[in-house]
């Protein structure tokens, strides 16, 4: 035993004296260095030259001196019976393959992917750093091999340092492999809680093995000093947002819009390695501001000058004639009391046709055809209307009423691309080209609330209740910047906790989404006391009936001036009370809210044709407001286009409703 100890004594001796032994070099940096051509001139790994230099990890000065950590690759080689592989690596670049590295560098698939096990599950990816094998057997010596079967040391070994980085705002995991030599892949091994997402501020282990027991990341000091713990940070939840690339971007373009590589882009969009293309929908980090979508101007159409072309306007109205004149049951007096599919119709078809009166006494050429599509929710005759009269002339089709018969129009003049307008229907199942929907969809409407409230600078807050999930879902996916005010363990309102989320700097929007009337009114009575200090303003997404009882007090809705998104408006203005007396005075009655939109899209429709161009090429340049609606078209990134057109609308002191501006 005691020579047993002498030895290992020895032994520990040795190692120590051999460790003093090795002394750090140095180096001059030369303008254009890099960290990696430094690393990899020296033989050692970035995050090496890091840890004897920190101050280098905020970017290389040319003339400044580097201290370099002596190599520690060692020449060891195996023994007869046995072979290594050598390897180095290769960063995948866009548009390589499997095959063609394999090619480049002469290896098999088998022996790369055994090099790189995640290749089977992941795939080859852009960004990924491949250790590339290299069948080159060297041979070891017998010292060499009996010096790594040595005497156990004792455990008094020195300790290794724990190399980390702070994640700065914009960087991606991508960036920071590279920065520091290595893959992604073993990044997210020491870091398993970065696999999903990469907030700012994460301290990354790039180096070493933090402590299990109390989970704490070691700092490296600028010189000698004992690393000091720090906890780590939670990763939050993985946050994306979409962006739909816009005509004439480029990845250039968008690289410098976003502010980050285009390398670090097409990791996250592969497709963008074979260019980007219009429509395309990119996956881009919630950390990197996005611009907002430029509004498109309003202006009143007015006919273009020297366009004197005819105009082919067709109406797809569901009259069913031939159910009507098949009822031998009702007449038609007591049909149009009950049915009111019918009535909509009929209002639709009225205020239709006063807007074609309208756009004649302002002298268009315009041909009007009125078909009855004769259609339920899954069946028409469009077919045949389309077919028999040569509908793949007309310069735009509004109707028909339900979505599914709307579609199958679109679908069969989608080759002659004639403008399909779907009217009434709020839903959307499919796209084509030529299919523009008239009316906004219930994310549009909400988006356009939240734009409103952050175009003012707001201080967005939402109070949920829990059986709300899908509003939920949507703010938590859409609107990432909003803040929940969090409610008591039985559901109720936590007063403190929504006064604590108010600032004073900001108007502070409180977005409630509740049927609960006892909830309802503690969120009235804090917003209420807190008017004092705070500005404040209560915000609803959709109609709320509970509003509409007695149990809430309408006053205290317009002192906090309750604002809310809507499709159409209130107008009162003199063209909209001329187009009402005109309208009455045909028809004998007020239009209806079917009547004025009838109008409104059909006046919208004809006036876009009268300009000189498509209704296509309108409908992209140029966002319009008629009596009671507007229509702002975008492109869908599927194809087709939807109506952002939406009125922002609030309670005033004066028990008005009004338009916010």
């Amino acid at each position: 035993m005691k020579y047993f100890i002498t030895v290992c004594l020895a032994c520990l001796f040795f190692t120590f004296s051999v460790s003093s032994q090795e002394k750090n070099s140095t180096h001059k940096v030369e303008k254009g260095e890099t960290i990696t051509q430094i690393a990899q001139k020296y033989k050692v790994t970035p995050y090496d030259i890091y840890q004897l230099n920190p101050d280098a990890q905020s970017g290389l000065k040319p003339n400044s001196v580097l201290l370099i950590p002596k190599s520690s690759t060692k020449k060891t080689t195996t023994a007869p019976a046995k072979t290594n592989l050598q390897a180095k690596t290769h960063l995948v670049i866009a548009k390589e393959t499997l095959y063609g590295i394999e090619k480049k560098y002469g290896v098999s698939d088998e022996a790369l992917k055994k090099a790189n096990p995640f290749l089977e599950n992941d795939g080859l990816q852009i960004g990924q750093m491949l250790i590339i094998p290299s069948n080159t057997p060297t041979k070891t010596s017998i010292a060499t091999v009996k010096s790594s079967i040595t005497t156990v040391k004792p455990s008094v070994v020195k300790k290794e340092l724990i190399v980390y980085h702070e994640v700065l705002a914009k960087e991606t995991k991508y960036s920071i492999a590279k920065k520091y030599g290595i893959t992604i892949a073993e990044l997210e091994k020491k870091n398993p809680e970065v696999v999903s997402n990469l907030p700012v501020g994460y301290k990354l282990i790039i180096k070493g093995n933090a402590p299990k027991a109390d989970k704490m990341v070691a700092v490296i000091e600028s010189k000698k000093e004992t690393a000091k713990p720090n906890p780590v940070k939670v990763a939050a939840p993985i946050n994306y947002l979409n962006y739909e690339v816009k005509s004439k971007e480029t990845l250039y373009s968008l690289s410098k819009m976003f502010g980050i590589s285009q390398e670090e882009l097409i990791t996250l969009n592969p497709a963008l390695a074979y260019g980007a293309t219009e429509g395309m929908v990119l996956k881009i980090p919630s950390t990197i501001a996005i611009p907002q979508e430029s509004k498109k101007v309003y202006s009143s159409l007015s006919k273009k000058s020297g366009d004197n072309d005819r105009k082919k306007i067709v109406l797809l109205m569901p009259f069913n004639m031939n159910t009507i004149e098949g009822d031998t049951i009702n007449t038609t007096a007591m049909r149009l009391k009950k049915d009111k599919f019918l009535n909509m119709t009929l209002d639709f078809y009225a205020g239709a046709m006063s807007a074609i009166d309208s756009v004649k006494q302002l002298g268009l050429n315009i041909d009007v055809s009125v078909f009855d599509s004769q259609e339920t929710k899954n069946a028409s005759n469009v077919a045949a209307i389309i077919k028999e009269n040569n509908l793949e002339n007309a310069d735009a089709i509004i109707g028909p009423f339900y979505q599914n018969n709307v579609e199958k129009t679109a679908e069969l003049l989608t080759l002659n691309q004639v403008p399909v307008i779907s009217p009434l229907s709020k839903d959307m199942a499919k796209s084509y080209t030529n299919l523009y929907q008239t009316i906004p969809t219930a994310t549009a409407i909400k988006n356009a609330m939240f734009d409103f409230m952050r175009l003012k600078n707001g201080n967005i807050i939402a109070v949920v209740d829990k059986k709300k999930e899908s509003v939920i879902q949507y703010i938590k996916e859409n609107q990432k910047d909003v803040r929940f005010s969090i409610l008591n363990a039985n559901g109720t309102l936590s007063a403190e906790n929504l006064k604590s989320l108010f600032v004073k700097d900001k108007i502070n929007y409180v977005v409630m989404e509740t049927g609960n009337t006892s909830m309802i009114k503690s969120i009235i009575t804090t917003m209420m006391s807190a008017m004092a200090t705070y500005k404040v303003q209560l915000v609803i997404l959709e109609p709320n009936e509970t509003l509409d009882t007695d149990e809430i007090n309408f006053v205290n809705l317009t002192k906090l001036k309750m604002m809310y998104p809507s499709m159409t408006r209130d107008n009162e203005s003199a063209e909209a009370l001329q187009f009402e007396n005109s309208f009455k005075k045909i028809n004998k009655i007020f239009p209806s809210t079917f009547a004025t939109r009838g109008f409104d899209i059909t006046f919208d429709t004809i006036m876009r044709l009268a300009q000189g161009k498509t209704y296509q090429e309108t409908a992209d340049a140029v966002a319009t407001e008629q009596v009671d609606n507007k229509f702002e078209y975008y492109r869908n990134p599927d194809g087709g286009y939807t109506n952002k057109g939406v009125y922002i609308l609030y309670y005033d002191t004066d028990l008005t409703i009004k338009e916010a501006k």
